[in-house]
């Protein structure tokens, strides 16, 4: 499964209270014979570049890690497709990517990046370089900080299918294939309606929806699906599969209205999963 805005968030959230205030000692690639991942600049460079400094605060941005170090520089780690920031026992050996080992006392020596399939990135950034390489150009405001007034504009510019548009970084960032298939659920939004054709109720729905299901999937610490790849940092399972209403529930009856079919499709190459009856598309 891809970790989305709720899964990054429970990532960051574990690890937070163990790595903040530490002492980066070393950092080393585990060996593995897999697809390695994107480490930028090159491990060498990057040691020399992290070992000594401080790691002062850990937050997302967007379905990112960034880690604030103590000369004005980041650290960002883009999970992808399966990876994960674990503490402590990844669900296998043969995936871990990076070692950050830790100086000093603490509840954990050290914090590793495990990926299955070598898609994540690891990337330091000089001071000053994350806001112009990500948080001014390629991502949009934060999910949980769009209001309705954004969501109104941000519509009001395209005819893009509404599905398509909650996952558009660019415009909102954070919002996943899974979550967005649960937001428009819950709003009662059909997937394929333009986004420029949805009125100021639908909008209200929309935010109403992002925000809860966003901050329930959080509460539960992200969903964990049955190839059981994502883990929180504890190597313990999310639970909010067992909220989903529509995703991978397809020939299923609604468990919200009792009558419609849970219907799949295909948007910009993404399943979609929707309600034939709480859904109804807009003629």
């Amino acid at each position: 499964m891809l970790p989305e805005l709720p899964e990054v968030e429970t990532m960051v959230r574990g690890i937070r209270s163990h790595v903040i205030d530490r002492i980066v000692e070393n950092i080393v690639m585990c060996p593995n014979n897999y697809k390695p991942i994107s480490v930028v600049p090159k491990l060498p460079k990057l040691r020399k570049k992290l070992v000594g400094h401080r790691f002062i605060e850990v937050r997302r941005l967007g379905k990112r890690v960034v880690f604030d170090i103590s000369d004005g520089s980041n650290l960002v780690i883009e999970p992808r497709m399966t990876g994960l920031m674990v503490l402590s026992d990844p669900p296998d050996l043969n995936h871990l990517r990076i070692q950050i080992s830790f100086g000093g006392s603490g509840n954990f020596d050290s914090l590793w990046f495990w990926d299955r399939r070598g898609l994540g990135t690891v990337t330091w950034l000089e001071p000053g370089a994350l806001q112009n390489k990500l948080e001014s150009r390629l991502l949009g405001p934060d999910a949980l900080e769009f209001d309705e007034s954004q969501w109104t504009k941000c519509c009001a510019k395209t005819s893009r299918e509404i599905k398509v548009l909650l996952l558009d970084q660019k415009v909102v960032a954070g919002i996943g294939n899974i979550y967005a298939s649960e937001i428009l659920h819950r709003a009662g939004i059909h997937p394929t309606r333009p986004a420029n054709s949805l009125n100021f109720s639908c909008i209200e729905k929309i935010a109403a929806a992002v925000r809860s299901v966003l901050l329930k999937a959080i509460e539960c610490e992200g969903s964990t699906l049955g190839d059981g790849t994502y883990r929180n940092a504890l190597n313990q399972n999310g639970s909010y599969q067992n909220e989903h209403r529509v995703y991978m529930r397809e020939g299923q009856i609604c468990l919200s209205c009792q009558k419609g079919e849970i219907t799949r499709i295909v948007q910009a190459q993404r399943s979609t999963f929707f309600c034939l009856n709480c859904q109804k598309e807009r003629k």
